[in-house]
């Protein structure tokens, strides 16, 4: 099994660009509830709801809306289940619904091409959650939940109108969870059998994907229904901005490797402590505890710093390097490289290969964008010798797909050589 998971992540990482969140822009958008089914990478198969766009396939999660803070978005919502569906915008101001039925929470379209329209203003910024608001325990864990982004006034690169929400690249991680034995049960009409009291799941997904699917370009063909990957990669120093949902029932925690995460923001409030004091409440932790229903926003920075050894394999005789240095000791000019192991040796004498077992993701060399000799059928599936960090669910049994090691929450994050362009998302 882990032979096939690395096979399969070797075609996954020689794309050429990189590019944003993946989702849709706009101000008016038609959503359309329907059913269909996603697969999982153990070849199982699950019967699911969702919103597609327009008339398109039901896809899980529904599309993601990015939208530019200030403004005023209309939602239509079609229904072609057999039982009433709404959806709710939590953080969006102005929330009005017209057509369809009265519900708990909103209006409802009822069962069977029922529609309702929803319009609602974008007024702040940060990442938000939408879901259906009839029978949430129920529709929610069918699939019937999606993300929103609104981009601050004037910028792109950042998640808030202040610097400290700067990034470079941004990646959603949208969590979930799935029992297969409520989406049987749903499959069959029998709504009345379903118990959640021993609700069980035994698959974990980052949008929509359990492992490896996750690290598969997004939109790819044999996913019809299953289109946001999630590969997060990058180069030394840039700041990666985590978008963190929680759409499940489950709490999450959620780690990443290689470095720690400083959470700026919750439930789209930038953490501050007065406005426009930055985010000055912000806080390091290396797992984001996710929780059902709230959002976090996280900025992660790899520099490479305290190595060891010098991770571009300079031998401290360039010229250029290091000569003016920064208040935390990188060099001020790119690769901005930690200046205190300019020039070191790795550390170790390396063995002769035959007496190495290597890893999949091992180049053939330590050193970042290094590759080396390696013997047949070992290794290569790091073609241009950057870092691999897994970055995964703390809880254990929630990398697995139905207790099939590795898979559900997990993925892996890449550190590239400055000089690498990264892949598509």
């Amino acid at each position: 099994m882990k032979k096939l998971f690395y096979t399969f992540l070797f075609f996954i990482i020689s794309s050429t660009s990189y590019a944003g969140i993946q989702g849709v822009t706009g101000t008016s958008f038609t959503f359309t509830a329907k059913d269909g089914y996603i697969v999982t990478p153990d070849a199982n198969s699950i019967y699911m709801w969702g919103y597609a766009l327009n008339n398109g396939n039901m896809q899980y999660p529904g599309p993601t809306l990015i939208l530019n803070q200030g403004d005023t978005v209309t939602v239509t919502l079609k229904n072609t289940l057999p039982v009433p569906v709404s959806i709710i915008f939590p953080g969006m101001s102005n929330v009005t619904a017209t057509g369809g039925d009265a519900g708990l929470l909103t209006r409802e379209a009822k069962p069977y091409n029922g529609s309702v329209t929803y319009t609602f203003t974008a007024s702040n910024p940060g990442t938000y959650i939408y879901y259906s608001g009839t029978n949430p325990e129920l529709q929610v864990e069918m699939g019937l939940v999606g993300a929103i982004v609104v981009r601050p006034t004037g910028f792109t690169n950042r998640a808030y109108n202040h610097p400290d929400s700067q990034f470079d690249h941004e990646y959603l991680f949208l969590l979930s969870e799935i029992d297969p034995k409520i989406h049987e049960k749903a499959a069959l009409g029998k709504y009345d059998e379903i118990n959640f009291t021993d609700y069980w799941p035994v698959y974990w997904l980052i949008n929509g994907r359990a492992a490896p699917d996750t690290m598969a370009e997004a939109n790819v063909p044999w996913l019809p229904t299953q289109p946001y990957n999630c590969m997060p990669m990058a180069h030394p120093h840039e700041k990666v901005l985590l978008r963190i949902i929680g759409a499940g029932r489950d709490m999450h925690p959620f780690h990443t490797h290689g470095s720690h995460t400083k959470v700026i923001a919750v439930d789209g409030k930038l953490l501050e402590s007065t406005p426009g004091s930055g985010a000055d409440l912000a806080y390091f932790t290396f797992t984001n505890t996710s929780v059902p229903g709230g959002t976090l926003d996280a900025i992660y920075v790899w520099t490479g710093a305290k190595m060891g050894w010098d991770i571009y394999n300079h031998t401290g005789s360039e010229p250029g390097i290091c000569e003016t240095v920064d208040a935390n000791g990188f060099d001020v000019n790119p690769p901005y490289e930690y200046c205190a192991d300019h020039g070191k040796p790795f550390p170790v004498i390396l063995p002769d290969n035959k007496d190495l077992t290597f890893g999949q993701f091992y180049s053939g060399s330590p050193f970042l964008g290094g590759t080396g000799i390696l013997p047949p059928g070992e290794g290569g599936f790091n073609p241009n010798g950057g870092y691999f960090f897994m970055w995964h669910s703390h809880n254990e049994k929630e990398i697995v797909n139905n207790d099939i090691f590795p898979g559900g929450m997990l993925t892996m994050f890449v550190i590239e050589h400055p000089s690498v362009v990264l892949m598509n998302p």
